[in-house]
């Protein structure tokens, strides 16, 4: 096994195996020939089935579904692992910038926070299969990360918000 450093790696985030037009057929192709696209989505892992009313699907051998599962498993447990041990949660938040570079914007609480959110749905994901988690903890800090961004959006973001003042909260703990 060849290792090799860092910098050798690509870990752009925005490509998909979708972006290539051979990568994809249509809905109606699948319809009228669905043994040659069955056999094109065995041969590339997985195939995008492009429809014109309806979401994108993608079609994959049921191996390969275990192999993406099995890895994101693999990656979320090992992250757990990482979280438990002072140099390796060190490491999480000193990597999270590179991977998300509008952390810079928050906190340093924020990004504490948003790295156990986020090792947290990674886990949720691999081990029950809610996927969304992941989405909804980046789309929510990258928000957060957006007002803090933004000096007037920050000042409005602290305003009471307009109406019936409901009194104190008490917190029972």
């Amino acid at each position: 096994m060849e290792i090799r450093p860092w910098s050798d790696y690509d870990l752009s985030m925005g490509t998909t195996h979708a972006e290539a037009g051979s990568d994809s057929v249509s809905f109606t192709d699948l319809s009228r020939n669905p043994r040659t696209v069955a056999a094109k989505a065995a041969a590339l892992g997985r195939l995008r089935i492009t429809h014109r009313d309806a979401p994108d699907m993608v079609l994959t051998t049921a191996a390969q579904a275990d192999l993406t599962e099995e890895n994101l498993t693999t990656a979320s447990r090992l992250f757990l692992a990482l979280m438990k041990q002072d140099d390796g949660a060190r490491t999480l938040l000193l990597a999270l910038p590179e991977v998300f570079p509008w952390v810079r914007h928050l906190d340093e609480e924020e990004v504490r926070s948003f790295t156990v959110e986020l090792i947290e749905a990674l886990s949720d994901a691999a081990e029950l299969g809610t996927g969304e988690a992941v989405h909804r903890a980046v789309v929510s800090w990258r928000a957060t990360a957006r007002i803090n961004a933004d000096p007037e959006q920050l000042r409005e973001s602290r305003l009471p918000l307009p109406g019936d003042d409901l009194g104190q909260v008490e917190v029972s703990v």
